[in-house]
């Protein structure tokens, strides 16, 4: 079902607050901020929250990591993001367990291999993965082991062991592989029995992989851009899905770009919260 009627050109970065019981996401090329019933217009590009308290957000922009006070809509920067390099912006990001937060970045026109993905924690901001072309798919097991990304065009899952503090450790390594199917990897989310739902952009769909890779489901959405999924709702059973109308025509399709929901039969995880 439709959960918004709003077309993002670039919906993203949806994120179930744990507390509130609210859906956040991003339109990015709309330079907005949204949950329902209300959305805030920033000056840069916005992409992927993660939630700190009941009122307050860790927000990225396209040159920055910010506070966010729900109740008051203004931010307060934490760190810069890339600030040197004005033709990127933030593009996928989530909390890992221990209470760091993860962004990738890329160009704005998509240019291969000047993104990056980081890592902030406690203040502090580190590159983990550079030479990214498009950042996609960050998020994180239930057992808290491993962190997952993908640079979409490479159609590659990748995963990486992580140490006690949540940096990681040793290489990444290839987790599931999608170069020879139609599918591109979008954004992620696991669910709390260890399953991996992927957005596949251009594809209609969220497709669902059991921990060890192999195919379980797809559920299909009225959009053809699907982004990112998240679970949300009372008992974290729903799938919301953010999808983008960029580059298509809104006469063929005018779901193009609105965000969706969709009960399943799993239960997702809480949003981890970020420790600033």
């Amino acid at each position: 079902m439709i959960f918004d009627d709003t077309n993002c050109t670039l919906g993203e970065g949806p994120l179930w607050h744990p507390e509130r019981g609210e859906l956040f996401w991003f339109d990015i090329f709309g330079k907005r901020l949204h949950w329902q019933g209300g959305s805030q217009e920033f000056d840069d590009y916005v992409s992927a929250a993660g939630w700190v308290d009941r009122d307050t957000l860790i927000m990225a922009s396209a040159n920055a990591l910010w506070r966010y006070d729900i109740g008051s809509r203004t931010r307060e920067k934490l760190a810069d993001l890339e600030a040197d390099k004005p033709a990127n912006r933030s593009n996928d990001g989530r909390a890992d367990p221990y209470g760091g937060f993860w962004i990738g970045t890329m160009g704005v026109k998509a240019e291969p291999g000047v993104g990056a993905i980081y890592r902030y924690y406690k203040g502090e901001l580190r590159t983990l993965f550079p030479d990214i072309s498009i950042s996609n798919a960050i998020c994180f097991p239930p057992d808290g082991t491993h962190g997952y990304f993908t640079d979409t065009p490479t159609k590659k899952i990748m995963r990486v062991a992580l140490d006690k503090d949540g940096w990681p450790k040793g290489d990444a390594e290839v987790w599931l592989d999608l170069s020879d199917t139609p599918y591109s990897p979008d954004g992620a989310v696991f669910d709390a029995g260890g399953n991996f739902w992927n957005a596949q952009w251009g594809a209609n769909r969220v497709a669902c992989y059991d921990a060890k890779g192999n195919f379980v489901e797809a559920i299909g959405f009225a959009a053809t851009q699907t982004s990112c999924p998240a679970f949300g709702g009372a008992e974290l059973t729903t799938l919301y899905c953010t999808t983008a109308a960029e580059g298509l025509e809104a006469s063929r399709n005018p779901h193009q770009g609105k965000t969706f929901a969709c009960d399943t039969r799993v239960t997702g995880q809480a949003e981890h919260r970020v420790l600033l």
